[in-house]
């Protein structure tokens, strides 16, 4: 059952806005996340500007891959994260064997989830990325791309085992309140990705032109430098991280602590899978209307992700602090900070929204692409800037049931909503309308207002204050 939160009448400044020593505890956690995103998004922004510069096939075959490998990153983050809410919970109650459980359960997870998207992605791979190609776009055009696309992911499914340890150590690092080694490594490994793409893509000091397959292999590499970095750091500071000790002496986990996260992370991984593919699904519905909305999606989704750094990092804090204070068993103080934390990613998405509107007009100009598809790409950021606190609001809701362990309503919150509400809109429109691709995507974009509200009442009723370090608890 969730913890009944005393709520006597406070003041809206003594409900939403929190002292000098709660923003420097939220900033001393979340700022190295922030740093991170920042840096990893704006080296993906020159990425994206670099292959975007070769041509427009280049770009779509990269950016419709991409979409299929993003269906792989949101399962394996939603199973970290159903097993990352016991991390966090488990460092805040101090038990360091509950953590080497949930670490070698994700160890586990991810090579399971790695194998079958690798499978799953060499076989079928083409089939899947012709599914965003139509009759709409040239022949021509459609074979390149494809080849391109086709190209790039295959490079990318060898950086699969360096993103199974990466994300094991970094989330288990990230649970016990460690950010700044996880945003160093990060760092070091965008800067290198940079380099090799100067390098690889346009064939500098020596190198042949690569293209596309040099954007990969610099992925590639980059994930495997950082990898190394954070298991490095690790191992080589046990006295800090003693939960480290240990660890490999054997890979098992009690069949009693697999069975609470699979009552907790299954619906999690499903819910990441089934919105993840959903979102695909989405792209797929625009790409009905050509090319174009592609390309334009991919331009804009590189600012924007750049731009709204600050407030999805709010998510990242919700799940570290709010965790840790609930596995405290703080729960009155967990109620307190959630809404501090929410009020002040919804303030920054502000300024993520007028930046966005200013710079979107120009940012396009960067691409060596047609007019179309830049008209397109401004008029999608516009969209998005509009919407930033909508979804500023609903990410820290998600962040904050997920927190609390309340899976099943995670699941319906996000993946149900968006194969009932925003999937039909954008299937229904795209195949039995004339809407432009601009409209479809508005109309779905209005669909989030219904979810905004939706959180605002599943957060308020407090059913996600649920302290699940305690061995008993399944709630």
């Amino acid at each position: 059952m969730a913890y009944q939160v005393q709520t006597g009448k406070k003041t809206f400044r003594q409900r939403f806005i929190g002292d000098r020593s709660f923003y420097r505890h939220v900033l001393g956690i979340t700022i190295p996340i922030i740093i991170q995103n920042f840096i990893t998004n704006f080296v993906g922004m020159l990425d994206n500007i670099m292959v975007g510069r070769i041509g427009t096939e280049q770009m779509s075959g990269v950016s419709i891959a991409n979409q299929l490998i993003f269906v792989y990153f949101l399962c394996m983050f939603g199973g970290l994260g159903g097993i990352g809410i016991f991390t966090a919970q488990y460092y805040g109650s101090g038990d360091e064997e509950g953590i080497r459980h949930t670490f070698r359960a994700k160890l586990w997870l991810i090579v399971v989830l790695s194998a079958i998207a690798a499978a799953v992605l060499l076989n079928y791979g083409p089939a899947l990325l012709q599914l965003f190609l139509n009759e709409e776009n040239a022949e021509e055009s459609m074979a390149a791309t494809l080849r391109y696309g086709t190209e790039y992911m295959r490079i990318i499914l060898i950086s699969f085992p360096a993103i199974a340890v990466l994300q094991t150590y970094a989330s288990t690092l990230r649970g016990c309140g460690e950010t700044r080694m996880p945003m160093v490594a990060g760092i070091i490994a965008v800067f290198v990705n940079l380099v090799l793409n100067y390098v690889l893509i346009f064939g500098h000091l020596g190198f042949p032109v690569m293209g596309v397959r040099g954007a990969a292999i610099a992925t590639v590499v980059s994930r495997y430098v950082e990898a190394s970095i954070c298991a490095v750091y690790v191992h080589t500071h046990s006295e800090k991280h003693s939960w480290i000790k240990g660890m490999y002496r054997t890979l098992r986990v009690p069949f009693s602590e697999v069975k609470r996260y699979v009552s907790k992370g299954s619906l999690l991984l499903a819910n990441e899978a089934l919105w993840s593919i959903g979102m695909t699904t989405l792209t797929q519905c625009y790409s009905m209307r050509g090319l174009n909305i592609i390309v334009a999606f991919n331009i804009a989704n590189t600012l924007t992700n750049l731009l709204n750094v600050v407030f999805f990092s709010m998510g990242d804090a919700v799940s570290i602090i709010i965790g840790q204070l609930l596995g405290a068993n703080k729960l009155e103080e967990a109620k307190d900070t959630d809404n501090k934390i929410i009020a002040f990613g919804v303030v920054f998405s502000l300024f993520s929204m007028t930046l966005l509107l200013i710079l979107g007009r120009f940012f396009p100009l960067l691409y060596n692409t047609n007019d179309e598809a830049r008209h397109m790409a401004t008029q999608v950021m516009t969209i998005q800037a509009l919407i930033a606190p909508v979804i500023a609001f609903t990410h820290c809701a998600y962040f904050t049931l997920r927190t609390g362990g309340k899976t099943l309503i995670t699941f319906l919150f996000d993946s149900a909503f968006t194969w009932l509400i925003s999937v039909p809109i954008a299937f229904c429109l795209s195949r039995f309308t004339g809407l432009p691709a601009i409209g479809i995507f508005i109309c779905v974009t209005a669909a989030d207002i219904i979810k905004m509200i939706i959180g605002f009442f599943l957060v308020r009723s407090n059913i996600w204050i649920v302290n699940l370090a305690e061995r008993g608890e399944t709630a």
